[in-house]
C-alpha cells in the first residue's frame, strides 16, 4: 500500500509541471472572464394587485378577466416590437452599437426584460417583480421604472377600454331593441285596425251579441207570423162578413160614434115608422157626424176615403215590412258577426305570434336595460379606479453594484476547473499508458516472480533537461505573468488602480482593505 502511494505521489510530482500548465490556465481562464465580463446592472421594482374598493355584492366592474391574464395580456403589449424599439430609441441603449439590426435589438430587449407574474393568485396578494439588465444603474432604473408606468398605463387603458366597449353594446343594444319594439308595437297596431272586427279580446262580445241577435230574430218571427195571421183573419172576415173588424178595435171615436148611431137607428126602425121622430132624430145625427168624418177626411162607412179595413192591412203590412227589414239588418250583421267569430282564430295564433314577439323583445329590453345599468356603473368604478388596479409598493433605485456577472463564482470555477482537468488528465494519462514501471506489473503480466530490479539510471544530460523543464514550467508563468503585470503598468493603467480596479470587480476589494488595516 504503501509502495502504491509512492509510485503514484512520485508520478505525480514528475507530471506536476503539465499539472501546473494546466491549472495555471484554467484559472488564468477564470480570472480572465471574471475581469473582462462587462457589468450588468439590474433596477428592481415591485408592484401588486389590489382587490376592488367596492364589494362585489353592492356593484362589480365589468372586467371579469382573471389577474394573471390581465397581467399577461399587459406582458405581451409592452413586449411589442415597436415598443421595445421606441424603449431603445428613447433612452439610447445600443448608442454604441449604430450598425445593430432591429431585429437584434429586439430579441436583446426582451432577454433583458424580466417581468415575474404571480401563478397562485387564490387567498392571496398578487405581487408583479419588474426588472431590467442594463450596462449602467442609471439606465436600469430609468428603464424600468419607464416599464413599471407602462404597465400601469396599459392596466388602466385595457379596463377602461373594456368597459367602455361593454357601455358602448349595450347602449346600442338597447337602441337597437327599442327600435324594434316601437316596430313591432306599430305592427301590432296596423294588424288591429285591420281586424278590429275580429280581434280574440271581442269574441266573447261578438258570440254574446249573435246570441242575443238569433233571440231577436226568433222573436221578429214570431210578430211576424202574428202579423201574417192576423191579415189572413181579417181578409177572411171581410170577405165573408162584408165588415172590416170584429170589434171596431181599429174605428176613431166619431167612426165608432156613427156606427152606434147606426145601429140604434136599425133597431128603432123594427118599431118605429121611417117618419116617426126617433128615427128622423138618429137620421139627424148621423147626417152631422158624416159630415164631420167627410170633413176629416174619414168618410163614412158607406163611401169611405179610405176603409178601416184597408186602413188595417196596410197598417199590418207596414208592420209586416219594418220586421221584414229588421230581419235584413238583423241576418247581415249575424253574417258579418258569423264571418269575424270564424275568423277570429286565425287572427288569434296571428296577434298571438306578433305579441309573444313584442313580449319577448321587451324582455330582451328590460334586460339589456339593466345591463346597461351594470355596464354604466362598472365604467364609473374603472374611471374612478374603484375597482381592481395595480399600484406600485416600490419603485426602481439606481443598484449600488452589479448584479452579473458574478465575479467571485467565474474566479471559483476557473480554479476548480483547473484542479478538475488535471485529475482528469493524470487519470487519463494513467488508464492510456501500458509501459511496464514497477515489479508488480511485471507479476500482474507475465505471472512470474521478480527476484530484483535495477532502477533505472538517468545520464547527467536527462537529469539536466528534466529539471530544466520543471524550473521552465515554473518561471515561464511567471515571467509571464510579471511581463503581462509591467505592459499593464505601462500602457494601461497603473499597478496599483489596476489591481484596485480587479479587486473590486472581483469583490474582494473589503478583503484586501482588512488585510491591509491589519
Amino acid at each position: 500500500m504503501m509502495n502504491d502511494v509512492r509510485f503514484y505521489l512520485s508520478l505525480f510530482l514528475r507530471r506536476l509541471p503539465l499539472f501546473a500548465f494546466v491549472f495555471l490556465f484554467c484559472t488564468a481562464g477564470g480570472l480572465f472572464l471574471a475581469v473582462s465580463l462587462p457589468p450588468v446592472y439590474k433596477a428592481e421594482a415591485q408592484l401588486v394587485v389590489e382587490s376592488p374598493q367596492i364589494p362585489g355584492e353592492l356593484a362589480s366592474s365589468t372586467v371579469q378577466a382573471s389577474v394573471v391574464e390581465i397581467l399577461e395580456v399587459t406582458q405581451q403589449r409592452i413586449l411589442t416590437r415597436a415598443n421595445l424599439l421606441d424603449l431603445a430609441r428613447r433612452f439610447r441603449i445600443y448608442e454604441d452599437v449604430p450598425d445593430i439590426t432591429p431585429d437584434v435589438v429586439v430579441d436583446d430587449m426582451r432577454s433583458r426584460i424580466e417581468i415575474e407574474l404571480p401563478f397562485n393568485t387564490f387567498n392571496r396578494a398578487s405581487f408583479v417583480t419588474v426588472s431590467f439588465a442594463a450596462p449602467t444603474g442609471e439606465m436600469s432604473a430609468q428603464v424600468t421604472n419607464e416599464l413599471v408606468t407602462q404597465i400601469l398605463q396599459e392596466n388602466v387603458a385595457m379596463r377602461t377600454n373594456v368597459t367602455g366597449q361593454t357601455l358602448d353594446f349595450f347602449v346600442q343594444e338597447v337602441a337597437r331593441l327599442d327600435s324594434e319594439l316601437g316596430d313591432q308595437g306599430a305592427k301590432i297596431l296596423k294588424f288591429k285596425e285591420a281586424h278590429k272586427d275580429a280581434l280574440p279580446d271581442s269574441l266573447d262580445y261578438h258570440r254574446n251579441r249573435q246570441s242575443s241577435l238569433q233571440e231577436r230574430l226568433l222573436q221578429l218571427d214570431r210578430e211576424l207570423s202574428g202579423l201574417r195571421d192576423r191579415r189572413a183573419r181579417l181578409i177572411d172576415i171581410y170577405e165573408r162578413t162584408g165588415r172590416s173588424d170584429l170589434a171596431g178595435e181599429s174605428l176613431t171615436p166619431e167612426q165608432r160614434r156613427l156606427r152606434q148611431l147606426q145601429d140604434e137607428r136599425a133597431s128603432a126602425l123594427v118599431i118605429y115608422s121611417p117618419d116617426h121622430p126617433r128615427i128622423k132624430s138618429l137620421d139627424g145625427q148621423i147626417a152631422v157626424l158624416e159630415a164631420a168624418n167627410i170633413k176629416l177626411g174619414l168618410g163614412t162607412e158607406s163611401a169611405p176615403n179610405f176603409t178601416a179595413f184597408e186602413l188595417q192591412v196596410s197598417d199590418i203590412d207596414g208592420q209586416i215590412e219594418f220586421i221584414e227589414e229588421q230581419k235584413t239588418i238583423i241576418n247581415n250583421e249575424l253574417a258579418v258577426l258569423a264571418k269575424s267569430i270564424e275568423t277570429t282564430p286565425t287572427n288569434a295564433i296571428a296577434l298571438g305570434s306578433l305579441e309573444r314577439d313584442y313580449e319577448n323583445l321587451r324582455l330582451q329590453y328590460a334586460q339589456a336595460t339593466a345591463s346597461l345599468a351594470e355596464a354604466r356603473t362598472g365604467d364609473q368604478i374603472e374611471a374612478q379606479s374603484r375597482g381592481q388596479r395595480i399600484t406600485v409598493t416600490e419603485q426602481a433605485v439606481v443598484p449600488n453594484s452589479p448584479s452579473e456577472p458574478n465575479r467571485k463564482k467565474f474566479a471559483a470555477a476557473g480554479v476548480a476547473g483547473g484542479i478538475g482537468l488535471s485529475a482528469g488528465l493524470f487519470l487519463l494519462l494513467e488508464l492510456l499508458n501500458n509501459t511496464i514501471r514497477r515489479p508488480i506489473d511485471v507479476t500482474t503480466r507475465l505471472g512470474a516472480p521478480v527476484f530484483g530490479t535495477v532502477p533505472y539510471i538517468q545520464t547527467a544530460g536527462e537529469r539536466l533537461f528534466r529539471r530544466s523543464v520543471i524550473a521552465a514550467s515554473f518561471v515561464v508563468p511567471i515571467a509571464a505573468v510579471c511581463i503581462g503585470l509591467y505592459l499593464v503598468h505601462q500602457y494601461y493603467l497603473p499597478l496599483d488602480l489596476f489591481l484596485e480596479k480587479v479587486s473590486e470587480r472581483l469583490g474582494v476589494d473589503s478583503l484586501l482593505n482588512r488585510f491591509n488595516l491589519g
